[in-house]
Formats: structure tokens, sequence, C-alpha cells
């Protein structure tokens, strides 16, 4: 089959691989649409601890053509969209309901060959069907917007909040529909791309700006979201939080980023600092809110290009160039 490999740091090629097997609990999933993600750029720069060569691509759904001998839950044909979380559930954080912290933890298209292929290997625990109404090249959607679930549930997000976000990709994005939806009194949007602001506005943000110090808040924001993993963007937002307001590390940001916090300021205004780590417990909620309509797949997605093109689809990622970008290994 062909597939995209990640060869050595800074090397993505397209190239003939063997077909996966399934094992006794796994399925084989002919690969409909596949997301590219920061997590692959942050692979192919040799981060995030990956054993390479690798095939990427943790973000996908497709038709189930091949099952393991044990596998009764799905049938060939079953239309599927792939959770890509592995974990060992026996080290501590498993044992404890932080699966996501996982020490063993593992992940398709990150640690094991992901979905930018012809066809991809998953545990049949990790699929979730599609109803007849979602279109299979759509569901790509679902991962993302599961970790964006994730990121909500830790913020804890209390009806009337003002929040402020930073990065109008299709993270930044995907938390603005989940804050409209969850009470938010009002949600600004930070990002130095026009065209993705553009994008925000669409969506009904309410307001949108290239700076934070556009806005009329002086007081600042309860919820601060970065979805940039950019520096400049977390440091200049750590100093926006409200009192009583957290701050939301959603952003990949590269192994060497670092930000400076105020101590004293934390202590004296009540002030949260949290992250968000990938999914946990929210792929089948993310599922349900993307049947539900939350997400517009014609907005979200900007590009639809082959599987050959991956390469260059990956270095229109990192350019900053449209929104949420997918191959297409069936054409």
């Amino acid at each position: 089959m062909k597939a995209a490999v990640i060869e050595s740091v800074g090397k993505v090629t397209v190239a003939e691989v063997p077909d996966p097997t399934p094992g006794p609990r796994e399925v084989v999933v002919e690969v409909a649409a596949c997301g590219l993600c920061g997590t692959d750029l942050h692979i192919l720069q040799g981060e995030f601890a990956p054993t390479l060569p690798v095939v990427p691509g943790h973000e996908f759904a497709g038709r189930v053509v091949g099952l393991g001998s044990g596998v009764s839950t799905l049938t060939v044909g079953d239309r599927v969209a792939v959770d890509p979380s592995l974990y060992c559930y026996e080290c501590r954080y498993c044992r404890t309901g932080h699966n996501n912290l996982c020490e063993r933890w593992a992940a398709i298209g990150v640690t094991t060959a992901g979905g930018a292929a012809q066809y991809a290997v998953a545990p049949a625990a990790n699929c979730v069907r599609l109803p007849d109404h979602i279109r299979t090249e759509d569901a790509a959607l679902i991962e993302p917007l599961s970790c964006a679930v994730r990121g909500y549930d830790v913020l804890k997000s209390q009806l009337g909040s003002h929040v402020l976000i930073y990065g109008s990709g299709t993270m930044g994005l995907m938390m603005l529909e989940l804050a409209k939806r969850t009470g938010a009194a009002a949600v600004d949007m930070v990002d130095l791309n026009p065209e993705r602001l553009a994008t925000a506005r669409t969506l009904g943000c309410s307001a949108a700006a290239a700076g934070a110090d556009e806005f009329d808040r002086p007081g600042g924001w309860d919820l601060v979201v970065d979805a940039t993993g950019n520096a400049n963007a977390i440091q200049d937002g750590l100093g926006r939080v409200a009192r009583a307001g957290t701050f939301l590390q959603f952003g990949v940001a590269d192994y060497a980023t670092t930000a400076t916090i105020e101590p004293y300021k934390i202590y004296n205004q009540e002030i949260t600092i949290t992250g968000s780590m990938a999914v946990l417990h929210s792929y089948e909620r993310a599922a349900e809110l993307f049947a539900a309509g939350v997400l517009d797949p014609e907005v979200f997605i900007s590009d639809r290009l082959p599987l050959e093109q991956y390469p260059a689809a990956l270095e229109r990622f990192a350019s900053g160039k449209g929104r949420k970008i997918v191959v297409t290994p069936g054409g």
C-alpha cells in the first residue's frame, strides 16, 4: 500500500509499505481521510520521542475492511472514526483515571503506524461507528474535537464567562465553537493571520484582532486559552487573565519554549494555570457533538489533497496556510 513516511528528522516521503495485518482484537481500516496536525510537525522535528521511520496520521476515519480473530463488535463495511490513544491500563496514572498521562503513552500515528496511508490498524475498542448522515471523509475532525472537549473539561467553564483565545486555526476555532455552546458571555479571538480571523468572525466570535490590546477589557478575561504553542502568545496570554481566572495551555509548544510567571499575582489573584493533554474520556462525546452538527466541515476543512501530496500538504500546514488540511488516500 501507499503511505506517507517520516523517515528521519526533517524528511517525509510517500512510499510503498507492507499492508497491515490486524491482531486478535484489532481491525484494518481503509482510510477515507486523515487530518494533519501540529503533532505531525513536532514528529518531523524529532520531538514527541517517536521511533523513526513512522507513518504519521492520528486524525482519521474510514471503513473497516479486515477483522482480527477476536473482534465481535464491528463488521466489515462499518464506517468508523478512530481514537488514536493507546494506553497500558496498568500504570498508576491509568489506574487512577488519567490515561492520557500514561507512563507508557502511545498513539496511532505517533508511536505506531497511522492513518496517512491507504490502510491502518486500530484496536476495535478505539473505533466509533459513524451515523448514516455523517460523511466518512469529514469524520477526521472528530479526533481534534475530542482534544478540544478535553480542554473544556479542564477549564470547567462557568456560564457567563468572558473568553480570550489565542490562535484561530483549527483548534482555536473548535474552542470557539465549544465556548459558544457552554454559555460564554463573549469570546474574543487573537491571531496574526487575517484570513483565519475572518473565519473566526464567520463562526460568530465576539471580536477578533491581531492583538489583545485592541480589545477594551482592562480587567482581563475569565478564561484565556492558548491554542498556538507560540511563546509570545503564551506570555501575553498569561498577563490577560482576570482575578480568579484560568489560563489553559492548549496549544502544543516546542520543548524549548519557556514563559515567565508572576508567583505573587497568581497567589494574590487566585489565578489558575493549567494544561490539557490530548484525549481523555472525550472521544465518544466528540463524536456525538460532531453528529449533532457542532462543527461545519465545509468551514473547518480548507484543503482536501491526495495522499501523494502529503509532503506538500505538511509544508502548506507548517506555513500557516488554510485551516484543517486532510489527505484522502482513497482519491
